[in-house]
């Protein structure tokens, strides 16, 4: 049984930074590709960030270019997700989602397996 487990969301002002923590573990796979989506109240999910599984890609949402930053911890089943010049329109629960996909573009929440419970990021104007 694969669980995905997010961690690292809080309250922060405009312009401040937080950085997400996503733990995958259980599964035949000692590494996945992993993804960052965010839903705000009344909103459709949005993509956020992706890695793929090797880590050798990573792809981000328009509005987070420049701003947010994917990579993989020290640990193979863990990926962080630096968020910084933060805005309120960022404000959301941000979900984690695990792939067993080896595509270097997994943009669709659709094309993810595995699921966490969301933690969430309130941004103060």
């Amino acid at each position: 049984q694969v669980q995905v487990v997010e961690s690292g969301g809080g309250l922060v002002q405009a312009g401040g930074s937080l950085r997400l923590s996503c733990t995958v573990s259980g599964g035949r796979f000692s590494r996945y590709a992993t993804g960052w989506f965010r839903q705000a109240p009344g909103k459709e999910r949005e993509f956020v960030a992706h890695i793929s599984w090797s880590g050798a890609s990573t792809n981000y949402g328009d509005s987070m270019k420049g701003r947010f930053t994917i990579a993989r911890g020290d640990a193979e089943n863990m990926v962080h997700l630096q968020m910084n010049a933060l805005k309120p329109d960022d404000t959301a629960v941000y979900y984690c989602a695990a792939s067993r996909s080896l595509s270097s573009l997994v943009l669709s929440d659709r094309e993810y397996d595995y699921w966490g419970q969301g933690t969430q990021v309130t941004v103060s104007s």
